[in-house]
């Protein structure tokens, strides 16, 4: 027989594996299968057999890689990722830069009002994706914009935003709208961990506002721009709200503008949910390799750093 005391043990060792089964159950069903599903049916395809009626004339069969080569040498996989690349290069400079600017002066000892102006800069954040981008598309349409009508009362240019290259830029006005104020709060965080005292030893060497932000304040916050760099990247290469939800209103966004908007497209307009798989499984594969390589080369400029 077990002693008392010796149960005991057991129950405290294994508390911390109790409390983290609810989770790792959670994680198993609704994460790990379903992506362990999409890549077994990456792999597959359907055999249609005569003119595929009948029992038996549509069977499920080993397809290898046909599939990743099929997604590789489509166009329109091939232009939609070519189009999120030129969105972001416009979406992730901007609204990084914003957010690290928003900190800073929310840091400053001179700002005015900073509760307020943090859960304002904060608040688009807040509102779901898809009435963003409905209330931004709205904002577009020259014949219910209130930014057309006064344009047209002060008889200035009215672009179209919706039609040939502007299109970029009103897709990441949306994006840097929405995204500028949580990365805003992760940077002013880690502002706000910074000791008084290295900001007291900068005011006794004589540094500015502005030297101290560039060469104390931004340097020590790195790790938190590098985080949010890296879930910018992630959101920039899964983009589908924005262009899906303003498709309907414009003729220059198709059913394929991004890689995730033509995994949706022949997973449920065309039934194809093999390629549908093969196509999400490259997605998932760039995300990874650019994010992972992001931060190994961050990881190996802080060592170099440090070893200085």
């Amino acid at each position: 027989m077990t002693s008392p005391t010796s149960r005991k043990s057991y129950g405290v060792k294994g508390a911390p594996y109790a409390f983290l089964l609810p989770a790792t159950v959670l994680f198993a069903l609704f994460f790990a299968l379903p992506i362990g599903y999409a890549v077994w049916l990456s792999f597959r395809k359907v055999h249609v057999s005569g003119l595929g009626l009948g029992a038996g004339a549509r069977t499920e069969v080993w397809a290898g890689l046909e599939n990743y080569t099929d997604a590789l040498t489509d166009h329109e996989f091939y232009d939609g990722a070519l189009r999120v690349l030129g969105y972001g290069c416009i979406v992730v400079p901007v609204m990084l830069g914003l957010a690290l600017l928003f900190a800073l002066m929310l840091d400053s000892e001179r700002v005015r009002l900073a509760p307020f102006t943090r859960l304002a800069i904060f608040l688009p954040y807040a509102i779901p994706g898809v009435v963003a981008a409905l209330l931004w598309g709205f904002l577009y349409l020259p014949d219910v914009s209130p930014f057309y009508y006064v344009l047209d009362k002060l008889s200035l240019p009215q672009p179209n935003l919706l039609d040939g290259g502007p299109l970029y830029l009103a897709l990441s006005n949306i994006a840097v709208w929405g995204g500028t104020g949580f990365n805003m709060i992760v940077i002013y965080t880690s502002l706000r961990s910074i000791p008084a005292e290295v900001y007291e030893a900068a005011k006794l060497d004589g540094a500015t506002p502005l030297q101290t932000a560039l060469r104390i304040k931004i340097p020590m916050v790195a790790p938190s721009l590098v985080l949010t760099f890296f879930f910018s990247i992630i959101a920039t290469l899964q983009v589908f709200n924005e262009p899906t939800t303003l498709k309907p209103l414009t003729n220059s966004v198709n059913t394929t503008w991004s890689p995730l908007m033509k995994v949706y497209e022949d997973a449920f307009r065309k039934g194809d949910i093999y390629s549908a798989s093969a196509e999400a499984t490259l997605i998932a594969l760039a995300t990874l390799a650019l994010s992972f390589g992001f931060l190994r080369a961050a990881n190996r400029r802080n060592k170099q750093e440090a070893a200085q």
